[in-house]
């Protein structure tokens, strides 16, 4: 709401300004009528917008396209100048084919229900992809409970298990708890004592922080977020709108 207040204000406020210059500009035309005074000015302005409300609309229309244009590119210029953290980040998790020839990343955190309902469309978007490189960025805002799993998750990329864990994790309800985490843990052929060990290694502490830090430049404040390209999609989506922008990175038009 405080965003459209300010776009609104923008527009009355340009509208404002245009209807000014007209005027002035009709009285240099006419300099045998006097000129207006503040009261008539604004009374002209008020009836041109009662008479025409439509004027007011489409430039709130416009003033919010601009916005978002202004945003996407902002969005992008940030994506493009944090590329090799994004993806070329060695702690960070990898699905799918390591050398592909485009990589989506999503940040996401193992408590959310969101992230449950992008996974299988994930999964299937990796199976139908052979050359899709999936970078998982451990994002974990919803408690204790969240960074406990992601460092496991991390801990688990030490042992080149990752994948085996994330996948033992995400086939469980969100809410699991420790006891079954571990069972999991073993069940994914995990060293549980190496496990304990490196999820509170400096290297693991230094990869969420730099993960939170990176999604706090982006302006993500939920799970899941996923980039293609130079494009950043907020929020669950579907398996064809991953998929087309998986496409239109292919072919160098996002």
């Amino acid at each position: 709401m405080n965003i459209q207040r300010r776009l609104i204000a923008a527009t009355v406020s340009c509208l404002l300004a245009f209807l000014c210059s007209a005027a002035a500009s009709a009285q240099t035309a006419d300099r045998g009528r006097a000129p207006f005074g503040d009261e008539a000015l604004q009374k002209v302005i008020h009836d041109y917008i009662l008479a025409h409300p439509e004027v007011l609309i489409e430039s709130l229309q416009i003033a919010r396209e601009r916005q978002q244009i202004r945003q996407e590119q902002q969005s992008k210029n940030l994506i493009s100048s944090l590329k090799k953290e994004l993806v070329d980040d060695p702690m960070t998790p990898v699905r799918g084919n390591p050398s592909g020839d485009v990589t989506l990343i999503e940040f996401f955190d193992y408590r959310c229900p969101y992230c449950r309902q992008v996974e299988p469309w994930l999964q299937t978007l990796i199976n139908n992809n052979s050359s899709l490189r999936v970078v998982e960025k451990e994002m974990p805002i919803l408690g204790a409970a969240s960074v406990y799993e992601a460092r496991m998750a991390l801990a688990a990329l030490k042992q080149g298990k990752h994948e085996a864990f994330h996948n033992a994790i995400m086939s469980k309800k969100p809410n699991v708890d420790d006891a079954t985490i571990l069972q999991l843990v073993a069940q994914a052929g995990l060293d549980l004592d190496r496990m304990k060990t490196d999820m509170n290694s400096p290297e693991v502490d230094a990869e969420i922080k730099r993960t939170l830090e990176i999604a706090k430049v982006l302006k993500l404040n939920g799970t899941p977020a996923f980039i293609v390209g130079s494009e950043l999609v907020l929020g669950a989506t579907d398996l064809e709108t991953l998929q087309a922008l998986v496409d239109e990175a292919r072919h160098g038009t996002n």
